[in-house]
């Protein structure tokens, strides 16, 4: 799996030296940003058969992020 970095601290997956620890990443488009998946990604296979575009990076987010307890 290549390397995916991420600065969000408070993440159950953010690792040392600002890596992304999970088994899968899930990033969708903005657009479906509040989408409800109702799964857990890491470790799972992607429940969406989508395929969107994005302009730039500021255009998606990460639907991986699980807060850290």
């Amino acid at each position: 799996m290549p390397e995916v970095k991420c600065s969000v601290a408070n993440c159950e997956y953010w690792f040392t030296g600002n890596t992304c620890s999970a088994d899968a990443i899930m990033i969708e488009i903005d657009r479906h940003a509040n989408a409800d998946f109702k799964t857990e990604f890491a470790g799972e296979s992607f429940k969406t058969e989508r395929q969107d575009t994005a302009v730039n990076s500021s255009a998606t987010c990460c639907h991986t992020f699980k807060q850290r307890k």
